[in-house]
């Protein structure tokens, strides 16, 4: 499916709770490349209604920088539905779906946004959609949930401890995150082969074990994710931190593409570089590196 979206990479997706978006001030301050505004979890039923409004009006009023998403309800009823309208403004990011469980969801919500988009003249797949798998269905289903929607743009494997997946698979969470490993690769690689463009994993719930953290993030970062979902502000320096790359490492993607070129020029397919044997494909991925990142 077609979309205007154009998505950019997040590293850092603070989660703040519907009922403080007061908040919002303190998630920039941290750093965060996106918020992620909760209207499910984090809001108790007698609270839903007044969290709406307070999220509605944050978002319709956001001046920063930082990109805003909202975390909506399971799209089972009308009342969910009119979630994501009241929601709806150009400064809306995307949106996260929690509990998916089929692309059938996904599809679902993709036809509501459309008319969202419509009502308030927004184009079409303006709003991304990030669903999150947190079923065991919806984690089997990852390739065909990154597919079902051209809006579909942050997806991947969120293991946090005592929480929905690890219920769902019957894992017994670790620091390491040896029990989980398999399933964020399998999750990763299904949504790469969907062509989502971004793929995001999380989240780490001990709040002051800075270096669990940085361990978990550089892990994932290994396995190809481009960043991470995050409950505490001080989490947002060191998820930054890992997924971005250093001046050291973009300058040996310059050079690294320079050699390559002027072996090309010389009518050379391979050449020797710091001594590695690179060619086309290195300096490919070096190029991909340094347009993300102003080079």
């Amino acid at each position: 499916m077609s979309s205007d979206l154009v998505a950019a990479p997040l590293r850092s997706l603070l989660f703040v709770p519907g009922t403080r978006t007061d908040w919002l001030a303190k998630a920039e301050a941290a750093g965060a490349d996106a918020a992620v505004l909760d209207l499910e979890d984090a809001v108790p039923p007698s609270g839903k209604a007044d969290a709406l409004r307070r999220v509605a009006e944050a978002v319709a009023g956001w001046t920063g920088r930082m990109a805003l998403f909202v975390r909506v309800n399971p799209l089972d009823g009308w009342a969910a539905a009119g979630e994501l309208r009241a929601i709806a403004h150009e400064r809306l990011a995307g949106v996260v779906l929690p509990k998916v469980g089929s692309p059938d969801e996904v599809r679902l919500a993709d036809r509501l946004l459309g008319w969202c988009e419509r009502e308030r003249g927004l184009p079409t797949g303006r709003i991304a959609l990030v669903p999150l798998l947190e079923t065991a269905s919806g984690l089997r289903e990852a390739y065909e949930v990154g597919r079902a929607a051209g809006r579909v743009a942050y997806l991947g494997a969120i293991t946090a401890p005592g929480g929905d997946v690890e219920r769902a698979v019957g894992y017994r969470w670790s620091p390491s995150g040896t029990e989980t490993l398999g399933l964020r690769s399998r999750v990763l690689l299904d949504v790469r082969a969907a062509g989502v463009p971004h793929p995001v994993s999380g989240l780490w719930t001990r709040i002051g074990d800075l270096d669990g953290l940085r361990a978990f993030a550089e892990q994932n970062r290994a396995l190809g994710y481009e960043g991470m979902m995050a409950i505490h502000p001080s989490h947002v320096p060191v998820i930054n931190e890992v997924f971005s790359p250093t001046a050291d490492e973009l300058d040996r993607c310059a050079r690294l593409v320079a050699a390559v070129e002027a072996a090309q020029a010389s009518g050379t397919g391979a050449v020797r570089f710091e001594g590695e044997m690179v060619d086309e494909a290195m300096a490919a991925t070096a190029r991909l590196l340094l347009a993300r990142h102003g080079r």
